[in-house]
């Protein structure tokens, strides 16, 4: 394993190789980053028997190293999986290229025309854990946006990763852009971590994917900006005039589809005139699927439950674990949501639409739900072909991290011999 010093260099050197290639990328034409994308979704496709396999050493360090179901499930891929990541190569490669786009413009009386463009961010470097994945589609998004990319990959998902990148840089090579556009971090020490969130002369922005404890620390100890959520803390409150059908099936896919995702239900309100009219109807469906529900108050007395302990509202459990209670009310859900919550994704299912509207206005998470599973908080879903991540902070990129959101703006000003007076 290498020393400080020479973790230290590997990271300035690979830090200085992506500053150049990100001036040259800035301003590569949309048919070159769409060549390169389409090239790499066509070599992982090729290559995914490999990808696989590298996948299978993976799980073998994750077992020897205690991962959790969950942490297992995001490390995991399949042939369904991989066609997942080829698919999202290609639709990233589909939408519109965001660079140039032209955002406002307007005429000032003193003779400027004025326009407002998007412009990439720059270096973007990309802290994740488990997901393999992600190498995929950060690379992706990243280059669409025409940002060049560091990709430090959990040690869990090194060898998946390396396979995974190898792909994207036949991609580039192909569409003769620089390959130092995407680099994957080759080794798995823990100070290259440290190296990149102190690396301000050359990146512009960390993005740290993974749990609690990975983001933390990021956001603890980063000089470069974050964009970042630390937890996925998602509620779902199904109001008084819910479907009792609609509402099981809902609840039922937002904690049970994939329970490692941030996009889980972590804790369900239930209207207490929902309750009186319908009674235990969505508890008795989660304990039935295995949830170990942890109620609180009269739903304690549903069999199958659990005492719910103080500790387990505004807890991220990701597993087959929720928190449940009863709530008066539209504002006591708001209230119990503002004082747990993560900002992250919150949901309403409800047929009153003054209910939903003020549950919209009051709340001011990152992605605000209706009548739909939190598991759709994903770019994918939003139509973004992927995501770099989800944002809950209130500065640039809120919600789903897209291609669009990875850029900035500069204003370009033209004028016609124009003096000011």
């Amino acid at each position: 394993m290498k020393d400080q010093t020479d973790i230290s260099a590997l990271m300035y050197d690979i830090g200085a190789r992506a500053r150049a290639a990100a001036a040259e990328l800035a301003f590569a034409s949309p048919e070159r980053k769409h060549a390169a994308l389409i090239g790499a979704a066509d070599a992982i496709d090729a290559r995914r028997q490999d990808i696989i396999d590298a996948n299978a050493e993976d799980q073998v360090f994750g077992e020897e190293k205690g991962l959790s179901p969950a942490m297992m499930d995001r490390l995991i891929l399949d042939d369904r999986r991989v066609d997942g990541i080829v698919d999202g190569l290609r639709s990233v490669a589909a939408q519109a290229d965001p660079v140039g786009e032209v955002i406002a413009e307007w005429d000032m009386p003193s003779g400027l025309n004025i326009r407002r463009v998007r412009t990439p961010l720059g270096v973007i470097g990309v802290i994740y854990e488990s997901r393999p994945n992600v190498t995929a589609d950060a690379g992706a998004l990243c280059l669409k946006s025409g940002n060049a990319v560091i990709l430090r990959g959990g040690s869990e998902s090194f060898h998946s990763s390396t396979a995974i990148h190898a792909c994207l840089q036949t991609g580039l090579s192909q569409a003769g852009l620089p390959a130092d556009a995407i680099q994957l971090v080759p080794t798995r020490d823990r100070a290259a971590v440290s190296a990149m969130l102190t690396a301000t002369d050359h990146i512009d922005v960390i993005v740290p994917r993974g749990g609690k404890g990975l983001v933390g620390l990021v956001q603890r100890e980063a000089r470069v900006p974050v964009f970042a959520h630390l937890e996925g803390i998602c509620h779902i409150y199904v109001g008084a005039t819910a479907d009792p059908a609609m509402a099981a099936e809902i609840v039922l896919n937002a904690k049970t589809r994939r329970t490692g995702i941030c996009g889980a239900m972590e804790c369900l309100l239930i209207d207490w005139r929902f309750y009186t009219q319908h009674g235990p109807v969505l508890i008795d469906a989660l304990v039935a699927a295995g949830v170990e529900v942890r109620a609180e108050g009269d739903l304690a007395k549903v069999p199958g439950t659990v005492p719910a302990q103080p500790d387990d509202f505004g807890r991220e459990f990701l597993d087959m674990i929720c928190a449940a209670k009863l709530v008066d009310g539209v504002d006591a859900a708001i209230e119990h949501i503002r004082t747990y919550g993560s900002n992250h994704t919150d949901a309403i299912v409800t047929a009153d639409d003054q209910a939903a509207a003020h549950f919209f206005e009051r709340l001011d998470s990152a992605i605000l739900m209706r009548n739909a599973s939190t598991q759709f908080a994903d770019g994918g879903e939003f139509g973004m072909g992927a995501e770099i991540g989800i944002a809950t902070g209130k500065m640039h990129a809120r919600g789903p991290v897209g291609a669009e959101q990875l850029t900035s703006f500069k204003y370009l000003v033209t004028g016609n011999g124009t003096v000011r007076g």
